[in-house]
């Protein structure tokens, strides 16, 4: 999947392991680098939720439309389909298997 970044602010927090750590600890750092391999790897986001450990999951309520992957609980990697149109199924619902480009808009604990 092709991955684009919300900010400058993010992109460099996820591309730079000295400020992953710093930011984040050594467990997320690593955690946050394996995410990052494996959304580069994978053809699109249904290949991504079906990751061991990963946890790929749709939001709801004022989140509605992003998407978080687990990183260390609490901290989650929150995207959202950066495919444009958005790729939806007859339902309206985001289908998976047509998204192949991401966007990273945060890490952050929101529960």
């Amino acid at each position: 999947m092709e991955i684009t970044f919300s900010s400058r602010r993010i992109e460099k927090r996820c591309n730079s392991a000295k400020e992953i750590r710093a930011k984040l600890g050594d467990r997320n750092a690593k955690l946050l680098q394996q995410r990052r391999s494996e959304m580069k790897a994978a053809d699109n986001l249904d290949d991504l939720g079906k990751l061991p450990g990963a946890r790929c999951h749709e939001l709801k309520r004022d989140r509605q439309g992003q998407l978080a992957v687990d990183l260390v609980h609490p901290k989650q990697l929150v995207l959202e389909a950066a495919d444009k149109p958005r790729p939806t199924k007859p339902d309206g619902g985001l289908d998976w298997q047509q998204v192949t480009k991401v966007e990273v808009l945060e890490i952050v604990d929101y529960h």
